[in-house]
């Protein structure tokens, strides 16, 4: 089965976005809730295998592997089948642009998503990743405390930065992850769309720029592990500036982009293919 065309993708990207809103809350949030669980996964792993690397012997090169590593929650959410807010901050956007939805569909569709992957970021953080001493604390022997200063060090990273950086950060990494979304539906196999998504996730990861779903795991995590000087106000405050980054990301630099590019001037047709891939 051949790939599809950018035009093609655009039709499907569109209508894809259109059918994100047209589910009950329930579902969303459940479907929401899901991605943020699976995102948490690939930070998670990536955290684990890129921890107790010297920077002295290693260089950045811990930063690849956690990169590779992350791709791990992309890959769940397109192939399992989620809403990730990053995601949609792309597609349901593109359906109101080709007048499927109004604005105040886009609205709370991103609203619901956001609170669904936070509340699935949140338990996986709780959970799973302190809980069960995966992510020690600074009294950690062993793995754990490894772990534990791994996550000290993203943590205090993500929280380090100005307002401009931290928004900035988050608009090349969403134009980023939404071009991996965006390739994906460019793949009608499950291989492909895996290629697709790997090399800009691991981009972004490498980079150090911030996802506002990843990073709702990465700074609770460390809250809760009691990693000094991270508190909820830095959370709030990080979440806001790289949300708002990875919209601008999505809307400006894929959405709008690709609208006009194949959009803008085409009549309104209807696509019948759904594929896990477009869920994500």
């Amino acid at each position: 089965m051949s790939a599809r065309e950018p035009a093609e993708m655009a039709q499907v990207a569109a209508e894809t976005g259109g059918k994100k809103t047209h589910r009950t809350w329930d579902r969303v949030l459940v479907s929401a809730f899901l991605a943020g669980a699976y995102i948490s996964f690939g930070a998670l792993v990536a955290i684990t295998v890129s921890s107790g690397l010297d920077p002295d012997t290693w260089g950045t090169l811990p930063t690849l592997f956690m990169g590779a590593a992350f791709t791990l929650g992309l890959v769940l959410v397109l192939i399992a089948g989620s809403d990730l807010a990053t995601g949609n901050m792309m597609l349901v956007p593109l359906g109101a642009m080709r007048g499927r939805i109004d604005v105040g569909d886009v609205v709370k569709n991103l609203t619901l998503v956001l609170l669904g992957n936070l509340l699935g970021a949140l338990f996986v953080a709780f959970f799973l990743a302190v809980q069960t001493d995966v992510i020690g604390d600074a009294a950690s022997e062993g793995s754990s405390l490894l772990t534990y200063e791994r996550l000290a060090g993203i943590a205090e990273g993500k929280t380090g930065h100005s307002a401009w950086e931290t928004f900035l950060r988050g608009v090349g990494c969403n134009w980023l992850v939404c071009l991996a979304v965006w390739m994906s539906l460019a793949a009608q196999s499950v291989s492909g769309k895996i290629l697709a998504v790997f090399f800009p996730v691991m981009a972004f990861v490498a980079m150090g720029f911030d996802h506002v779903v990843a990073n709702m795991f990465f700074i609770p995590a460390a809250i809760w592990a009691d990693v000094p000087g991270i508190g909820w106000e830095d959370a709030g405050v990080n979440w806001l500036l790289a949300g708002s980054g990875n919209l601008v990301g999505a809307v400006l630099f894929v959405s709008t982009s690709y609208w006009y590019l194949f959009l803008r001037d085409q009549p309104v047709t209807t696509t019948t293919a759904q594929e896990p891939a477009e869920r994500g």
